[in-house]
């Protein structure tokens, strides 16, 4: 009976052995597994550091509701702020086909109905879980503050259909409101400024955003549709501290000269200048235009100047009744000239530098200048945004006015033919304002630059009214979590790849068993 029993008693002492051996590897592994766990446990705790993540991206909107059209425009600018004024870029810019809400004035609702367009392309920039807390607002200028005066209620009628319509949409309305004159010049004298890196600037070798040492602060010259802007910082203090502005911007404080021209925009200025002709020969039926082209006539009826405040207030050299009269165009620089002086009271000033006219005072100009809106227009038409010297500016215009109407409608069929004919009192108009009214010179008319964009963005005012209300948009907290130096995140990662390999090898070992 032993020789059948002792195969058997062989393989099962080889079995016993065989179980005890892999016991004890199986002892050992789990040994490995909990020291591995342990360095794996102690690596992700040791050298915890506090790490601050990128900051997130908000968005502001504003609408430029000016006298010939409304614009809107999209900023973004990281939340955590550089001394408590967002770092703003330009993400849309979007023009509302049509004129300005000023015009609505018959129709409110179609003030409002005019935004949609934009505002569907607005929301396709700003992300979705981003737009209900956009800022949006809308800043109407001097077309709207025409209306207020000419009609209060319909001018709050109009701006009570453009909030109706922003506040459908969903974003936080925060208002719309008419801003000053003395708002447009300030805001505008901001953006160029903060596009031109005198507040601020990024310094790559530091990694933030700087204060250059020597700013070179810019003035602002706007030309609109129904107001002119100038704004600057003056040598030392002024004199009249009712023309001044104060702003706090990237913690540092700034006092600016600013005052707005209500009527002394460039479509305003048409309309005074053809009323003054008119009453000069009260009489006619035709009358000589010396700013239009030779052989090109405008008609227009008399009631035309009821539209506007600018043109309303009574005269007794203006004909009575309402007729048609038309003007006859000249061609004829010198007397344009001559003709649009006379819109301006230099009188009231006499012989004082620190006046522009009526008796408006102004400190003399300083330093650089911007010239925007229909200052570049004009003369970006013209060919003359180059920094060509005063007399080639004169001496281009003057040969520009001597053009009939049949060769400049031949040689610029692209351009619109109501702009056309208006080119060279345009241009007139602006070397009086510049030259005689804001007194510059020979010397320092080599210090305006005629632009429209800088840094990619358009200049406007709009720009610097977001940049002045991100001081007031509260700073977010920065986002902070609990991070490892690299090194050490790296071994714990590797530990804890071992531990799991090594218990997934135990794992298989017992299920064999």
């Amino acid at each position: 009976m032993s020789n059948h029993l002792s195969p058997v008693f062989g393989f099962a002492g080889a079995f016993t052995t065989m179980f005890t051996n892999k016991k004890h590897f199986t002892n050992a592994i789990i040994g490995a597994l909990v020291a591995l766990s342990i360095i794996a446990l102690v690596l992700s705790l040791v050298k915890i550091e506090d790490v601050t993540l990128p900051p997130t991206v908000k968005y502001g909107m504003v609408f430029d509701a000016g006298s010939s059209h409304t614009s809107l425009f999209v900023y973004e600018w990281d939340s955590d702020k550089e001394n408590n004024t967002g770092v703003v870029s330009q993400t849309l810019s979007c023009d509302i086909q049509g004129q300005g809400i000023s015009s609505y004035a018959n129709d409110p609702p179609k003030a409002g109905d005019s935004l949609r367009e934009c505002l569907d392309k607005a929301l396709k920039v700003v992300p979705a879980a981003k737009q209900r807390d956009v800022p949006a607002y809308l800043g109407a200028t001097a077309g709207m503050r025409l209306l207020r005066e000419q009609n209060s209620s319909a001018a709050d009628q109009v701006l009570a259909e453009v909030a109706k319509t922003m506040r459908e949409y969903p974003m936080a309305f925060k208002g719309a409101r008419i801003l000053t004159g003395e708002e447009e010049g300030a805001y505008g004298w901001i953006t160029i400024n903060y596009l031109l890196d005198s507040f601020t600037k990024y310094s790559p070798k530091a990694h933030t955003w700087v204060h250059p040492e020597a700013a070179s602060i810019f003035g602002a010259l706007d030309l609109g549709g129904a107001s002119t802007q100038i704004s600057f910082m003056p040598q030392g203090s002024m004199i009249n501290w009712n023309e001044a502005s104060k702003f706090t911007l990237y913690g540092y404080n700034y006092n600016i000269y600013t005052h707005s021209y209500l009527c002394y925009g460039q479509h305003e200025m048409l309309k005074r200048l053809a009323k003054e002709l008119i009453v000069e020969s009260p009489s006619s039926t035709r009358v000589d235009h010396p700013c239009y082209p030779k052989d090109y006539n405008e008609t227009l009826s008399l009631s035309s100047f009821c539209t506007s405040p600018c043109t309303n207030q009574s005269d007794p050299r203006l004909p009575l009744g309402d007729r048609n009269v038309t003007l006859e165009g000249r061609g004829n620089a010198s007397r344009c000239l001559a003709a649009l002086k006379k819109l301006f009271n230099f009188s009231a000033c006499g012989q004082s530098q620190e006046c522009t006219f009526d008796g408006i005072y102004q400190p003399l100009v300083r330093g650089q200048f911007i010239a925007f809106s229909a200052f570049y227009y004009n003369f970006k038409f013209l060919n003359l945004t180059e920094g060509q010297s005063l007399a080639t500016v004169r001496e281009s215009i003057e040969q520009f006015c001597r053009r009939s109407w049949e060769d400049l409608s031949s040689s610029y069929p692209q351009e619109n033919p109501e702009r056309l004919p208006k080119y060279c009192a345009n241009a007139n108009y602006i070397l009086t304002l510049l030259l005689d009214a804001y007194k510059f010179n020979e010397t320092s008319w080599k210090n305006i630059f005629f632009q429209m964009k800088a840094g990619g963005a358009d200049i406007g005012w709009t720009l610097g009214y977001m940049l002045n209300l991100t001081n007031m948009i509260p700073v977010e907290a920065p986002v902070r979590v609990k991070g490892h130096i690299p090194s050490l995140w790296a071994a714990a990662i590797a530990f804890i790849i071992l531990t799991l390999a090594l218990g997934l090898a135990a794992l298989l070992l017992l299920l064999w068993v």
